[in-house]
């Protein structure tokens, strides 16, 4: 066994990979760029040596200085975590040349199966079954749409060495297709320094299911399990479980068989995973093979009890697996949550900036440990750390073991509503919403889900509360409490002593000068610390509540009923407002007297500045391109300008048809958020 590794990588992966190694008595070497100096994974590792730059491809990608760094160090074997050079089939034989060891598969499995072409041609090799299309590289944008147009739309435009969702489009018409070839492309060269790009058939209505393999140097492979990764936008993952709440027995052992089948046909050592889409007659289609560690292999490890990372290093170290598939076992069903740096609110925009609070939810499952049925946080992020625009959005990991799919889905939210993040938008409340619409809940969903239902955007009236008054509530409950500790400070002056006032109106804000108003009433109930009866119309809330008042996550029952909150004094808008919110659901609440409230209702609406003469940068990234000249007559759909951002190209469009006054930024520039770009006339 190794007595020290080096993890070319960063992030949560980073530090998931060195908890193992710690539970596994191996020492840890972190790399890391400029950017990541006082990242968690340094932090965590035994050594840690710089790379160079923020760029990946100055730090996270130079192959030479990684290779230098587990030399200087002693480092036995690299594990290279996902993405970056975990596919990198040159890397994985460089590692071997200089007398290393990979903790991945061999070169020639990672080469076979990384590229999507020739992998298709093994597939139906090795009789696994595989989508209609065009396999070989396409040169021209004009020769995708002739080749899209023979398959017939809608079709897939892939990037050959593409993963995670980059260097992949949907295309429904020549334009599309058009556009969607020149993006892929661009996008593939930049994140994985290949431009190959081909198509294939798009199944309508597919389930997207992969089958988690597992191989050693003696040649044994086995599967374990499926897991469903149907919820995805933008052909991201965004929730994932295992089991699927879809494929029946028959279709999990023929599609586990086909996975074996392929990982044999190219000598597989490692972990693997082999993507399928799944009709909904359960007909299923080779996708890819990721010849690496997934991103969602928590949901596995919870249902079969495997550690995935430690098999993936006794297997690099020469060990057999010391099981076969048949005490491979399902236990329960396990849910992940991608908790990203982006604003779902605003197109999902990615977010940058200082976690000025983070705050997990109580976790009681570790990354290496045994423990069942609980939750369980991956994450190489820490309060006060920052989310840098060099890389991807992921923040952490929130995972929940269940007893079955309906308990899984009620921890995770419960776990989300504990979720703390503040100084950064997240994609909480969009989860939240996921998890409480009816198709999710009863599995009636795929691929096209999120498009499907929110396909206009994300809108805060997409995550209904089931009682919206609770919040309100909660918020006089927090005021009542407030005030009682500060009426119990000694010295105050006579005639003057705070007032624990019983009547309030809670203004409820719906922004642009739109509020709605409930007359309630405080009062305490038994005489308990912790505790008040709080009556809005005719509802009666009986709450308590023993957390700290100044804890932004509140714990405790109403009516009887445990619940888990948020709340905090002070809205962008209005600092003396509370902003509360629970299952996805925020609102601002100001707890007024009655006579303020009458002249609250007095005061005028300002309206904000109008920006429709102005290109506005709405996330902060680096102004790749600008599309238009002073003096250009711009029609609505043409592309303005394009900025780059977590490794994603993001297009900015024209809304209507303007002419272009002035153009405000310089291509190269790092942009923050709504800074001007372009002024229109």
């Amino acid at each position: 066994m190794f007595n020290k590794i080096l993890i070319a990588n960063r992030g949560e992966i980073a530090c998931r990979i060195i908890k193992t190694a710690q539970k596994m008595g191996i020492k840890t070497v972190a790399v890391y760029s400029e950017a990541d100096k006082d990242a968690r994974h340094v932090e965590l590792a035994d050594e840690s040596v710089l790379l160079g730059p923020a760029a990946s491809r100055e730090s996270y990608l130079v192959v030479d200085k990684i290779i230098a760094a587990a030399k200087q160090t002693g480092a036995q074997a690299i594990h290279p975590g996902y993405g970056f050079l975990s596919e990198n089939a040159a890397f994985a034989q460089r590692v071997e040349e200089e007398g290393l060891i990979f903790i991945g598969p061999k070169h020639a499995s990672i080469a076979a199966m990384g590229d999507k072409i020739a992998s298709k041609k093994l597939a139906k090799a090795a009789n696994v079954s595989t989508i209609p299309g065009h396999n070989e590289p396409i040169l021209s944008a004009e020769e995708a749409v002739g080749i899209a147009q023979g398959i017939g739309y809608p079709v897939m435009i892939k990037a050959s060495a593409g993963g995670g969702g980059k260097g992949l489009r949907v295309a429904f018409n020549d334009k599309e297709c058009f556009e969607g070839f020149t993006s892929c492309r661009n996008e593939a060269r930049n994140s994985f320094g290949d431009d190959r790009v081909f198509i294939e058939k798009f199944v309508e209505e597919p389930r997207h299911i992969e089958i988690q393999v597992l191989g050693d140097s003696q040649g044994h492979i086995v599967y374990l399990h499926e897991r469903e990764c149907s919820i995805q936008r933008r052909h991201q993952k965004v929730i994932e479980e295992a089991p699927s709440p879809f494929i029946s027995e028959a279709t999990r052992q023929a599609m586990g068989a086909q996975a074996v089948a392929l990982a044999q046909a190219v000598n597989y050592q490692s972990a693997g995973t082999v993507e399928f889409v799944v009709g909904k007659d359960q007909s299923f289609y080779f996708l890819e093979m990721n010849t690496r560690l997934q991103v969602e292999h928590p949901v596995t490890e919870c249902i079969t009890g495997v550690d995935l990372v430690e098999q993936m290093i006794r297997v690099a170290a020469g060990l057999p697996l010391d099981f076969v598939q048949a005490d491979i076992k399902r236990d329960g069903w396990a849910m992940e949550c991608r908790i990203n740096a982006e604003d779902p609110f605003r197109n999902f925009l990615p977010s940058t900036g200082r976690l000025v609070k983070y705050q997990p939810p109580l976790t009681t499952m570790e990354s290496a440990s045994p423990e069942r049925y609980g939750v369980r946080v991956d994450t190489g992020v820490y309060e006060g750390g920052e989310i840098p625009m060099f890389y991807d959005s992921m923040i952490a990991k929130l995972i929940v073991h269940g007893k079955d799919r309906l308990d899984a889905i009620a921890k995770m939210r419960e776990a989300l509503n504990g979720f703390v993040i503040r100084g950064i938008s997240s994609n909480i409340p969009f989860q939240a919403a996921l998890l409480a619409h009816p198709d999710f809940v009863s599995g009636d969903f795929n691929t096209g889900f999120i498009a499907q239902h929110y396909g206009s955007g994300f809108r805060a009236e997409d995550v209904p509360h089931e009682d919206p008054l609770f919040l309100v509530a909660l918020a006089a409950f927090i005021r009542r409490k407030t005030r009682e500790r500060a009426a119990g400070i000694s010295g105050q002056l006579r005639g003057h002593e705070v007032l624990l006032e019983r009547d309030f109106v809670a203004v409820v804000s719906h922004g642009e000068g739109k509020f709605e108003r409930h007359a309630l009433q405080v009062s305490e109930y038994a005489g308990l610390i912790g505790q008040a009866t709080v009556t809005v119309g005719s509802q009666v809330f009986k709450i308590e509540c023993l957390s700290r008042l100044n804890d932004i996550r509140l714990v405790g029952t109403v009516n009887g009923r445990p619940f888990c909150a948020q709340a905090e004094r002070g809205a962008a808008k209005n600092p003396l407002a509370y902003r509360l919110s629970n299952n996805g659901f925020a609102i601002e609440v100001t707890l007024l007297s009655p006579r303020a409230a009458e002249l609250h209702a007095l005061m005028p609406f300002k309206a904000p500045p109008d920006t429709s003469k102005f290109l506005l940068s709405p996330m902060p990234g680096l102004l790749v391109n600008i599309a238009a000249q002073v003096g250009q007559v711009v029609q609505a759909g043409e592309r303005l300008a394009v900025i780059e951002a977590m490794k994603m190209e993001n297009i900015l469009l024209a809304t209507q048809d303007v002419k272009i006054a002035e153009v405000l930024a310089k291509t190269g520039e790092s942009l923050s958020v709504d800074q001007p770009i372009l002024r229109f006339e």
